[in-house]
């Protein structure tokens, strides 16, 4: 009996390792072990209330059909209306596409964009699966390098640099997993002034983060950019602001001539997303917001908890982290890889984490630690690793 013939395209789909980390520290756990989990980018917060009785409300109130496919009018419309408060700019909400969560956003513009012979820049380290997906479209993934020493920021004449003729899409990150760099303002006006000479190349601004930030930082989102309106896809959702990252929900906002074709991508794929989930993030965007600011409060506190904590291990260096909820210490100091580092870590202190290469190859003699725990669990994981390292 023959076996199975699989599509080419699937060998060439990657993985996010947070998930095969986190499944190896459950199974630990299973067996006895006591694990401190600084590996999985996830608020340790419940969804505040409000939000999770307005889900609750929509089911008993019979929400239980289809919806449209890009969005309940009044959501998108409540989007809109966010991220003019946030942003100061007009945002049509026909324009916006409300999807389950933030990677159907970049699934579908990697899709939209990348084919054999294009080329797609995508930060590196970055979120694992910019380029999993890349080359799944059978693009050409073009590195974008973040370096410790610019803060984990882009820097514009590096990316402008990397435009080729097949460059057809870059995406930017900012606040930045897994690094929790923020790129200033003065680099993206730059990277925006440059991009005029390259008006076939569209941007995904993922900026899921964007009110994690510390330190007086504000967010600066492409958005603002009147001069590249035209191409920007920006990437936002509910899953890191309000703490629902199991309600699967997240919206993008597309330029006109994009408009058509990802609302035909998402009734081909998934298409709509659950009602009652979209009365919950109705709630969420219209609600009091007192439970975002403490939370982002309570993880600035953590923040500087571990990045302190991290500095004092042997072998050990870590940037300020500004903003997401992420640390990314150096530890070549060590003689360890990240890999190793990483395994040793999890398997000798019982605390997981994830290996900078997970996030890309210059993501090597890094380590992401996720600060979306508690005070007390972040000190004593420093504790266990100062121990083995």
């Amino acid at each position: 009996m023959a076996g199975l013939q699989f599509a080419e395209n699937l060998s060439r789909l990657g993985t996010e390792s947070a998930f095969v980390v986190l499944a190896r520290a459950q199974k630990l756990a299973a067996e006895g072990r006591d694990i401190i989990n600084l590996g999985i980018g996830q608020p340790d917060f419940r969804t505040p209330d409000h939000i999770v009785e307005a889900g609750i409300k929509a089911l008993r109130d019979g929400h239980h059909g289809y919806t449209p496919a890009n969005g309940l009018p009044v959501l998108r419309e409540a989007v809109a209306a966010d991220l003019n408060t946030r942003h100061g700019v007009e945002v049509n909400p026909d324009n916006v596409v409300v999807v389950p969560g933030g990677k159907p956003t970049m699934f579908f513009a990697v899709l939209m964009f990348g084919e054999p012979g294009a080329e797609i820049l995508y930060p590196n380290p970055g979120f694992p699966i910019y380029e999993s997906v890349i080359r799944y479209s059978g693009a050409t993934p073009v590195p974008m390098a973040l370096r410790e020493e610019n803060g984990f920021a882009f820097s514009a004449d590096d990316v402008l640099g990397q435009i080729t003729p097949r460059t057809r899409l870059i995406i930017i990150n900012s606040p930045a997993n897994p690094t929790g760099g923020v790129t200033p303002k003065a680099e993206i006006d730059k990277l925006v002034a440059g991009l005029q000479a390259h008006p076939q190349v569209a941007i995904l601004s993922d900026e899921i983060y964007s009110q994690m930030l510390y330190d007086g930082r504000q967010h600066v989102s492409l958005l603002q950019y009147p001069e590249i309106r035209d191409r920007v896809i920006l990437l936002d959702g509910w899953s890191k602001t309000y703490a629902m990252t199991g309600w699967r929900l997240g919206y993008a906002v597309w330029p006109d001539a994009a408009v058509e074709h990802v609302t035909r991508l998402c009734i081909n794929d998934h298409s709509c997303v659950n009602a009652s989930a979209q009365y919950a993030g109705l709630a969420a965007l219209t609600g009091p917001q007192d439970a975002v600011r403490d939370m982002v409060a309570a993880f600035d506190a953590r923040r500087k908890v571990i990045v302190d904590g991290l500095n004092a291990l042997p072998g050990v260096r870590c940037a300020d982290a500004a903003g997401a909820f992420y640390a990314f210490p150096n530890i070549t100091g060590t003689g360890l890889t990240a890999k190793a580092a990483q395994d040793l870590f999890l398997d000798k202190a019982g605390v997981a984490t994830i290996a900078g290469t997970s996030f890309g190859r210059w993501g090597e003699g890094h380590v992401r630690f996720s600060y979306a725990n508690s005070i007390e669990n972040i000190t004593e994981a420093l504790r266990r690793i100062a121990l083995v390292i």
